[in-house]
């Protein structure tokens, strides 16, 4: 539900494949004779579901959270096609608006917006918007085992963070959009001297 809802699309990849609905994991376990009797949202990827399962005949009764999450998903579309169409409407957007905002910049004869993250949700971004080094020169990672590499696909090299204090960007592009906040506390110098940092999941945002 809020995967369709805040258009994050980019966390669907390698090992977050499968996506499902509570209603849709309440029918599988029906097939296989057991129940959701409680559920908790969390803030994880953008927001998750822990689901507890029994037995069909277990004695726990089921918790009212279960009914309000279904009768949430039911409201907000999720048992209906159409929902799921525009969501694909939604998600191309982000794939003309992410390349067309670079471009832009580019043009304007801005220092080319430098991403911070090497995250797997960035990689599904950028290789789905098409974008590659013309655009986005590096990405900055504060993980060792990442820097002196590159993006699969887009083939953007990977730097130190330093690399951002070094070449001074007019624009960051927050690949994490998760932990924006953390990004932007660990790079305040970076905004005190007029760098603007940017989100492209929901929509494209200068913060």
């Amino acid at each position: 539900m809020r995967l369709i809802e805040f258009n994050q699309f980019d966390t669907i990849y390698h090992e977050h494949f499968s996506h499902l609905s509570l209603y849709t994991v309440s029918q599988i376990f029906k097939s296989v004779g057991l129940r959701i009797w409680n559920v908790e949202e969390l803030p994880t990827h953008g927001d998750s579901l822990r689901i507890y399962g029994c037995h069909q005949e277990d004695q726990r009764q089921t918790l009212p959270a279960v009914q309000a999450i279904l009768d949430q998903e039911k409201e907000r579309g999720l048992q209906d096609l159409n929902t799921y169409q525009q969501f694909q409407k939604k998600a191309d957007l982000i794939k003309n608006d992410f390349p067309e905002f670079l471009i832009e910049q580019k043009k304007l004869g801005k220092v080319v917006a430098a991403a911070y993250g090497a995250a797997a949700k960035g990689n599904t971004l950028m290789n789905y918007a098409g974008v590659k080094p013309d655009l986005l020169p590096f990405v900055c990672d504060a993980a060792l085992a990442k820097q002196n590499k590159f993006i699969p696909g887009s083939h953007i090299p990977i730097l130190a963070p330093k690399a951002l204090a070094e070449r001074k960007p007019d624009f960051v592009v927050i690949l994490p959009w998760n932990i924006a906040e953390e990004v932007m506390k660990q790079n305040a110098d970076l905004v005190a001297t007029g760098t603007k940092f940017v989100k492209a999941i929901p929509l494209l945002t200068v913060l």
